[in-house]
């Protein structure tokens, strides 16, 4: 019921209505056969620099390029970022050969999805069916589609069928399925999604399988781009890069160049960069102002230091301000002077961040008796916002719960910069486990089931903040490098958005704030990766969710394709629930008791109940606990 719920959703997503490929650069080699540029990781020369030699295509009197696999040779009509779009064997001896109808077992061993395969049929395909006997193989959602014949001229189509219906055909299959249907030839097109046209041919998905290149993978990417599974290839990856960039991803290819419009025109690499031209003009302009600037600065300074000074005695009204600081009642909360934390952070040295954004930054650091803390620096505008963090400190440093960090103190003498201070445990953050950064895992990265635990612990203490305080608690601030792991793996929240002056009047906004991180911190545990929701929705991701296409986003090193059907299925719930999320998040049809209460299903489902002991010590409201210990077959979205 999950997934049917969360595929429904998606159906409010924009999505693009082109086939066009995104520009392609060409490979190092700057190859190119007929019409067609050779990207990368394919090749045609031996000499070529490439990653695997099934990559190799070969040219055909410097017009036609053919992709060889096992003994049967494919011409290949068009290149994509994923695969490349493939004639039918029939055509590929011959550029004047147009046969509407293909044999079933034309593209058949070689696509069955074995480990070590490169090459697999993209979902993007519709296939038209001839002459089958049993007609519920059709399906009436693609008989609207343009699909014009190999010839161009228009096409009837009797029977049709698109692969990411998965119904009948699924991934790491050929076309000999549709003769259980008495269907007796098959032509195919390429369709994205959302379009109403294709193209003739056969688009292939190409991965690199990560068995057999998995060290090789681990270099091979540049740093502007991420590993994503590839989802018609078993056990294969490809590098993509990320938002913002062009290219192929790859560091022995031609990477990933910054992406810009200059001139009303698309460019990229260097060309959205100054010319050395544009940087003479600047210094020549520089020249003309700069003696202006610097006599209206002297005379500045000339009037400053004209100011009398202030009469002995008189008290500083910023001073006095931080003076008459105090919390309102006697707590445990600790004062540190601005000295200590700035030796114990090596002088909020850019190493030691842990953690940065519009609401401040947090910096890792050990104090002298050899504490090991985190410091949250805050960005404050005037003495309201002081008066507002001093006051939710205090409410924090009297929270006390397991999956909380505590807040150990603060300090608030330097200027408008207040710090709050919180106890660091040895683990590091989640950021740097799903980042592979942390350096006490020996490059064992958490595996699925404690990213699940890790998840459910950090909505349960976010619904004990939303619904077990009076007034409630938000976060507003919620991110995997603000998630602290100890010795356990078990979470500690920290680093609250403690700054916001609508805090007292629009707290369910807040609420909603923090439905919504969550749909976006779910998506980083799938993923291991936050580049899936640098944009604000993550439109790409769930995109991806919503076409069929998981394996794309999923963490490679979590090797989905080899992970158990239950564990599959929970990865599919979770990123149904990270959609609706960030999806309803912001308008109150989901809060954190729906959120926590089917992650508490998914992670019984998983066998071990022990790790779920906490809820008892979660919640003091009897009633609460059981709405959350509901089946999750309970959220309803209107």
């Amino acid at each position: 019921m999950h997934i049917i719920i969360g595929l429904e959703l998606l159906v409010f997503l924009p999505f693009s209505c082109s086939l066009q490929p995104p520009n392609l650069l060409p490979n190092p080699c700057n190859e190119t056969c007929g019409k067609l540029h050779v990207p990368f990781p394919f090749f045609v020369n031996s000499s070529c620099a490439s990653i695997s030699t099934s990559f190799n295509l070969s040219c055909s009197n410097s017009s036609n390029l053919f992709l060889k696999i096992d003994s049967q040779s494919y011409k290949v009509l068009e290149f994509f970022n994923d695969g490349l779009l493939v004639d039918f064997p029939a055509g590929a001896s011959s550029s004047s050969t147009c046969r509407m109808y293909n044999d079933l077992n034309s593209f058949g061993k070689s696509f069955e999805g074995k480990d070590e395969d490169q090459y697999g049929i993209s979902l993007d395909n519709v296939v038209g069916l001839y002459d089958c006997d049993d007609s519920s193989v059709c399906k009436p959602d693609c008989e609207t589609i343009e699909l014009p014949g190999c010839d161009g001229s228009g096409n009837n189509l009797g029977c049709c069928y698109p692969l990411s219906d998965h119904s009948i055909w699924h991934s790491g299959e050929g076309f000999s399925v549709f003769s259980e249907f008495g269907c007796r030839g098959f032509s195919s097109w390429a369709v994205v999604r959302g379009s109403n046209s294709g193209k003739h041919g056969v688009k292939l998905e190409w991965g690199v399988p990560l068995k057999k290149n998995s060290s090789l993978m681990e270099k091979v990417c540049d740093l502007n781009a991420e590993m994503v599974n590839a989802t018609s290839v078993q056990g294969a990856v490809r590098c993509v890069c990320q938002d913002g960039f062009i290219g192929d991803g790859f560091l022995n290819g031609s990477g990933c160049l910054q992406s810009c419009m200059k001139n009303g025109q698309e460019a990229y690499g260097d060309n959205c960069y100054i010319k050395k031209h544009d940087q003479r003009k600047m210094l020549i302009i520089v020249g003309i102002l700069g003696p202006f600037l610097i006599v209206a600065s002297l005379i500045a300074l000339f009037y400053l230091l004209k100011k009398p000074a202030t009469k002995p005695g008189m008290f500083d009204t910023e001073q006095a301000y931080y003076h008459s600081i105090s919390f309102r009642k006697p707590n445990r909360t600790r004062l540190f002077s601005h000295h200590d934390l700035d030796k114990a952070t090596k002088g909020f040295e850019e190493g030691q961040k842990l953690m940065s954004g519009p609401v401040g930054s947090i910096f890792a650091g050990v104090l002298g008796d050899g504490s090991h803390i985190a410091v949250q620096k805050l960005k404050c505008e005037n003495e309201k916002d002081i008066i507002q963090v001093v006051s939710q400190i205090e409410i924090l440093s009297n929270i006390v719960h397991r999956n909380m960090a505590c807040v150990l103190g603060c300090c608030i003498e330097s200027s408008y910069t207040p710090l709050v201070v919180y106890e660091y445990p040895a683990n590091g953050t989640l950021e740097e486990h799903l980042n592979h950064e942390f350096k006490g895992n020996n490059g064992v990265g958490l595996d699925w089931y404690r990213r699940l635990i890790i998840a459910t612990e950090t909505a349960y203490i976010l619904a004990f903040l939303h619904y077990e305080n009076s007034p409630p608690i938000f976060h507003n601030n919620l991110k995997s490098s603000c998630i602290f792991l100890d010795d356990d793996l078990s979470v500690k929240i920290a680093g609250f958005g403690l700054l916001n002056s609508k805090f007292k009047y629009e707290s369910h906004h807040f609420c909603k704030n923090d439905v919504y991180d969550m749909g976006l911190l779910l998506l980083e545990i799938i993923s291991g990766s936050n580049s899936t929701h640098q944009k604000s929705p993550p439109t790409s991701a769930l995109e991806k969710i919503r076409d069929g296409k998981l394996e794309e986003i999923v963490d490679p090193l979590l090797s989905y394709h080899e992970m158990a059907q239950l564990r599959r299925d929970q990865v599919q719930i979770v990123a149904d629930l990270a959609t609706r999320c960030v999806l309803f998040g912001g308008d109150g049809k989901i809060g954190m008791v729906d959120v926590v209460r089917e992650l508490v299903h998914i992670t019984k489902q998983s066998g071990d109940a022990a790790n779920l002991d906490f809820l008892e010590e979660t919640f003091s409201n009897s009633s609460l606990l059981q709405m959350i210990s509901m089946s999750p077959d309970s959220i309803i979205i209107h």
